[in-house]
């Protein structure tokens, strides 16, 4: 997280085990989709908190409680463990499906019918991420980053130190389609993911063990931790770090590229500013 805190939710955040699928983003994690995403995949994960004008093309599986904010519309069915919450104008295209209580606003359309084992309550619940909104606002003005590790903790169950509590976010005004994986800024994926799909960000980061069956293209710079598997091109308006047991099946296009010795690259290499070679280990 950068210090300060308040650039946290504008970042893609992919944790380890992550998969994407042909048809579901999945994890076990808390999965939080910022506003005005466009998803063309289904959501499995254990609490999903949907954001405000977000659009859903798949089924929404979660272990926990459901959380869709005011006018988002979801083409699948929703399956809640727990609670779910759904905000005024609400969209959903197949069945929903609730283990524990109903929160239910206005003007809610639900075409193929519910099913609530708990209560059901009449109202506009209140919205999802209001929490996250006043607590990044509060957190322009917190100095001490033990305060700032205190609130996430409170609102995710996540400490900076622990990285096994982090949620998956996908921040706002991102694009999942079947072909490219697009968010504005910054993207950071965790150890051990399969992902589908061609990724498009401000920097992407990754962690080791991955595989990543499509292209990295950034704007910033991409680094890649060691024994990662990637099947396409790497472009980089910046530089780009390829440690020790990458395997790249493409080309790398970037203005700086630091390669380890021990790292396969199969395509062609096109490095304006220099190719530094090293022995060292990341």
């Amino acid at each position: 997280m950068e210090k300060g805190g308040q650039d946290w939710f504008e970042q893609c955040i992919l944790p380890d085990n992550t998969e994407l699928q042909e048809h579901t983003l999945k994890t076990d994690r808390i999965i939080v989709i910022g506003d005005r995403c466009k998803i063309d995949y289904g959501l499995e994960g254990n609490e999903i908190v949907v954001c405000e004008f977000s659009t859903i093309n798949g089924d929404i599986r979660a272990g926990g409680d459901v959380r869709i904010d005011n006018f988002c519309e979801v083409q699948g069915d929703v399956y809640a463990t727990e609670d779910a919450y759904l905000g005024e104008g609400v969209k959903i295209r197949g069945r929903l499906i609730v283990n524990g209580d109903l929160d239910i606003g206005d003007n809610v359309q639900i075409e193929k019918g519910f099913e609530a084992k708990g209560w059901i309550s009449i109202r506009n619940p209140l919205p999802v991420l209001t929490y996250i909104v006043l607590y990044l606002v509060t957190l322009l003005g917190i100095e001490k980053e033990e305060e700032i590790s205190e609130i996430m903790q409170k609102l995710f169950g996540y400490d900076e130190h622990e990285a096994a509590e982090m949620p998956l976010m996908i921040p706002s005004n991102s694009v999942l389609d079947m072909e490219t994986f697009a968010v504005p800024k910054s993207m950071t994926i965790g150890a051990d993911c399969r992902l589908h799909g061609n990724i498009r960000a401000g920097s992407v980061t990754v962690d080791t063990g991955n595989t990543i069956f499509g292209s990295l293209r950034a704007e910033g710079d991409i680094t890649l931790a060691p024994n990662n598997d990637i099947h396409g091109n790497i472009y980089s308006a910046g530089n780009v770090v390829i440690c020790e047991g990458v395997h790249v099946l493409g080309d790398v296009q970037c203005s700086n590229l630091t390669l380890n010795e021990e790292a396969r690259l199969d395509g062609t290499i096109k490095a304006p500013l220099g190719v530094r070679i090293v022995r060292e280990k990341c």
